[in-house]
């Protein structure tokens, strides 16, 4: 996806890593760039030691560059070609460090997409950092079909989630599967599924049933070896239920840590950040075991203390908001418009239209910058709303409850996000006709996410029928009919071709 080239901050005279993507078909794409800085800013606001630093993003040329933190290391890919299979301790370690990262990142609604033992730098003091988080780029369900238009693949296909392969959608249960192979291959020294191209690869992750860790490494633990086994579940919704619940599983084997000669500093050298984490560990040891705080709460104050709302401008918030956003600042733009929000609600009518297209581009405005898990409940309140005022059949109804569910899809709840179009779905039916193009593209994309779900015979009828529907409505020309007629020709049959 890109080129990495090692540089010189020549302001404060530090080592760098500046980060280059390159267009898939070569030509210059304003969208593509978009993204990449939307990603990279998000990934800018993760500060976790365990993500590499951002320090800025802009062009060269054209081409889209970050400007990162310099790290130094042994990649776990290298480690593994070097040494083989690692021990029990330092797999499990490095895991479980990569689910820390995992955990903020889904939080924040980013999801890794190509999470490899390349992408995940051992440091010489025994931290682990992730790379790549920014040169991932975000992809909504109206990208999913097209994604392969020009060849680009979205993950490497040795650590591709079978939803990857199949629609080419990411969520944060596809990174746990790709951790899985990572894990799979630290323990073994070998990948989970080879070919001799990528297409047999993926072809693998999709079908065929991953080979148990036990068979190449007989001494790993059983609940290591069958927490691996439920990493590379086929389907999204049999893996465990976050990177949280896997972290808490893998500490149990993170202990033995020894020396690994070429790759860390060796113990007798003291380091800094080994120390510094020993004694943040040892932070809150007593009042975790009784749940006690030594920190009180703050008092809320009584309405009575409470001082007046004065009335927000409104058209300068927003006209602030406007400007934020054309320079891709959406996190300022959603907080100055989230202000002016709860001043409206404090001081106005909440039914008011004013307030309402405030709210409306409030929870626009976290959408587009990725912010999913805060736009979904957004949405769903203005739904709400928007149907006491208007009806439950109004198109701004249908509107947020469509956004509602993208939000969903994009934060990985893949079953409630098909519900929830489902139920969108039988309600545009009745309000415009089935053969309306909104209630057929909503078809399509239940039939994206059903494949993301790894549901391919639901997906295949879901797909079919809409086909059928579009041939007799539009005949086989119109624009929609390849695409999904790609979409089938894609999808084996469960339980083989």
């Amino acid at each position: 996806m890109g080129e990495v080239w090692e540089g010189r901050d020549t302001k404060l005279d530090r080592e760098i890593a500046v980060k280059f993507i390159r267009f898939p078909d070569g030509t210059p794409d304003d969208e593509l760039v978009r993204r990449f800085v939307r990603e990279s800013r998000i990934t800018a606001r993760l500060q976790h030691p365990g993500v590499p630093a951002v320090f800025d993003v802009g062009t060269h040329e054209g081409r889209p560059f970050l400007v990162m933190q310099r790290i130094h290391g042994m990649s776990v890919a290298d480690l593994v070609a070097e040494r083989g299979a690692l021990s029990v301790g330092w797999c499990a370690s490095i895991a479980a460090q990569t689910c820390a990262v995992l955990i903020v990142a889904h939080q924040a609604s980013l999801v890794h997409r190509d999470l490899k033992p390349a992408n995940l730098m051992l440091e010489p003091d025994g931290t682990v950092k992730v790379l790549d988080f920014g040169l991932a780029v975000a992809l909504d369900m109206a990208d999913a079909s097209q994604i392969t238009r020009s060849g680009q693949t979205i993950g490497t296909p040795a650590y591709m989630a079978p939803e990857q392969v199949l629609a080419a959608m990411s969520g944060p249960r596809s990174d746990l599967y790709t951790l899985g192979c990572t894990l799979f291959e630290m323990l073994t020294g070998q990948q989970v599924f080879g070919g001799s191209t990528a297409y047999a690869v993926m072809n693998k992750q999709v079908d065929e049933h991953p080979p148990a860790v036990t068979s190449s490494r007989p001494d790993t633990p059983r609940a290591l070896a069958q927490l691996v086994g439920e990493l590379l579940e086929k389907k999204p919704e049999d893996r465990p239920a976050d990177a949280r619940s896997v972290y808490e599983r893998l500490l149990p084997f993170v202990r033995d840590l020894g020396p690994i000669p070429g790759a860390l500093t060796p113990p007798a050298v003291p380091s800094p950040l080994r120390m510094y984490a020993s004694v943040v560990s040892r932070t809150f040891d007593t009042t975790i075991a009784t749940g006690s705080s030594t920190t009180p709460a703050a008092p809320v104050p009584t309405p009575a203390e409470r001082p007046p709302a004065s009335r927000p401008d409104v058209g300068q918030a927003r006209r602030e908001a406007g400007s934020l956003v054309k320079q891709s600042r959406y996190a300022q733009a959603a907080q100055v418009l989230e202000g002016a929000v709860h001043a409206s609600l404090a001081t106005s009518d909440p039914t008011g239209e004013g307030v309402f297209a405030l709210r409306l581009e409030w929870a626009n405005v976290l959408f587009e910058g990725g912010e999913y898990r805060r736009a979904a409940p957004a949405y769903r309140d203005l739904a709400r709303d928007f149907t006491k005022k208007d009806g439950p059949d109004s198109e701004l109804v249908f509107r947020c409850r469509l956004q509602e569910a993208t939000c969903l899809a994009l934060i990985g709840d893949t079953s409630l996000a098909v519900r929830s179009l489902e139920s969108l779905l039988s309600d545009e039916q009745r309000v415009y006709g089935a053969d309306d193009s909104r209630p057929l593209e909503l078809r399509r994309q239940i039939g994206l996410l059903h494949l993301a779900g790894g549901q391919r015979d639901e997906a295949t009828r879901t797909l079919s029928r809409l086909l059928d529907d579009l041939i007799r409505v539009h005949g086989p020309t119109h624009p929609s009919v390849p695409k999904v007629r790609d979409l089938l020709s894609g999808i084996p049959q469960e339980g083989g071709r």
